[in-house]
């Protein structure tokens, strides 16, 4: 489809949900938005059904988009820059060791505890999966969504401490989600043609060095070239598009040398964030420069939220894997639980954790775009079909029911930790 017609799909939609969030819905924007365009989506299944000429058009249309290449080609580095840039990165530095354990223990362990579990819940449900692609699921839903976790921390009012933790995770976790994601789609793929998995702990930290490494050398290097030209001018306008230059070649060249592309967008913006903030005269006005960033973020947070709501029209929905994304819902949050817990319980003798800090962690570890992003990437197929149900289920689960009363726990969590201001 042509560009011109896709950004016109895009704003003309997503300006819809956002009028019809402030004037009727009320809620925080992003949940507001996912809300309507759920109910537009509904609208245009049943239309299509009745087979109304323009509902059809409509649908085909939206079946046309990349979701995946819009995510992980467009939005994304944008938005993990923005969200990047108003991290505390010294009580970043702080909690370093417990962001470290998180991001990649527990994605991990959640990853090999859904696998494991979904494999068992298909089989008693009648829809047998190679366990390659059970774990492949697990990989693609087990990272927290940084996107819709620092949304919700931003609508939440959580105690800075845990919120810098929630973040931090949230940053990072998506990296080891990539790498396994990766990993497996490569030990599913050979399983299904009939051939061995070629898989080696070796290749999995040399696969992981790469990915992940890289993108963090990768961001940081453009990072400091970006502080470096801001340093020399003074001027709002070519500083603005100075940091845009170096969101979108953190994407460009990460792409080229295979690493990980959203990991240098996270390094890039958590290095000029922090040497901004160390010298503040590298800006001519750092309140234009945040508000530029927060207006981008928002407007970008609330477009992607209404396409992800959109493109549920290009899944296909039957019964069996609507039940088994029903299933899959309390075992991803038993998964997210317990991967959250046990690194908890070993860490506690080194770090103490805010009262209420577990129960944000497992609650607040929202799912998003990317989970639906990956599950698009996977090899078409029964497998994709089912994953792509499965993967809805749990997100709008996550993002309406643990979006809209995560805020309650907040609330507890600030009480616990300043009871005078109760």
């Amino acid at each position: 489809m042509h560009l011109l017609d896709l950004s016109a799909l895009l704003v003309c939609v997503t300006a819809a949900l956002a009028f019809l969030n402030v004037r009727v819905l009320h809620l925080p924007a992003a949940i507001g938005v996912t809300v309507g365009g759920l109910l537009i989506s509904l609208l245009l299944v049943v239309l299509t059904a009745l087979k109304v000429p323009f509902a059809q058009e409509a649908v085909e249309l939206v079946r046309k988009i990349q979701f995946d290449e819009f995510v992980f080609q467009g939005v994304l580095s944008f938005l993990l820059f923005a969200g990047a840039l108003s991290v505390d990165t010294h009580a970043l530095w702080r909690l370093r060791g417990p962001v470290t354990v998180f991001a990649l223990l527990s994605t991990a362990l959640s990853t090999a505890l859904v696998g494991g579990g979904t494999y068992l819940l298909l089989e008693l449900v009648g829809l047998p999966t190679p366990l390659a692609y059970c774990l492949l699921f697990g990989a693609l839903i087990s990272p927290t969504d940084p996107v819709a976790v620092l949304g919700m921390l931003k609508e939440a009012h959580v105690p800075s401490r845990i919120e810098t933790l929630v973040a931090g995770e949230s940053l990072f976790n998506d990296g080891v989600g990539v790498v396994a994601f990766s990993v497996l789609a490569g030990v599913a793929a050979s399983s299904a043609a009939g051939h061995g998995p070629e898989l080696s702990a070796g290749g999995v930290l040399r696969f992981f060095l790469q990915e992940a490494g890289g993108g963090l050398l990768l961001g940081g290097f453009l990072g400091w070239l970006g502080f470096l030209a801001l340093k020399r001018v003074d001027d709002f306008v070519t500083e603005v598009l100075l940091t845009l230059g170096v969101v979108m070649a953190c994407t460009a060249i990460a792409t080229h040398l295979h690493v990980s592309g959203p990991l240098a967008a996270v390094a890039a913006g958590l290095l000029m964030g922090s040497l901004t903030d160390w010298r503040p005269g590298a800006l001519s006005s750092r309140e234009k420069f945040d508000s530029f960033w927060h207006l981008t973020d928002e407007l970008l947070n609330i477009s992607l939220f209404s396409l992800l709501a959109l493109e549920i029209v290009a899944v296909k929905f039957s019964a069996s894997a609507l039940l088994a994304g029903l299933i899959a819902l309390p075992l991803v949050l038993l998964a997210r639980s317990v991967s959250v817990v046990l690194p908890a319980a070993a860490l506690s003798r080194a770090h103490e954790f805010e009262p209420y800090t577990r129960r944000l962690m497992i609650w607040g570890g929202l799912r998003g775009a990317i989970s639906v992003a990956l599950a698009f990437t996977v090899p078409a197929g029964p497998q994709r079909e089912l994953f792509l149900v499965m993967t809805y289920v749990v997100v709008v689960f996550s993002i309406i029911v643990q979006g809209l009363t995560v805020s309650r726990l907040a609330a507890q969590a600030a009480s616990a930790a300043d009871p005078e201001a109760s």
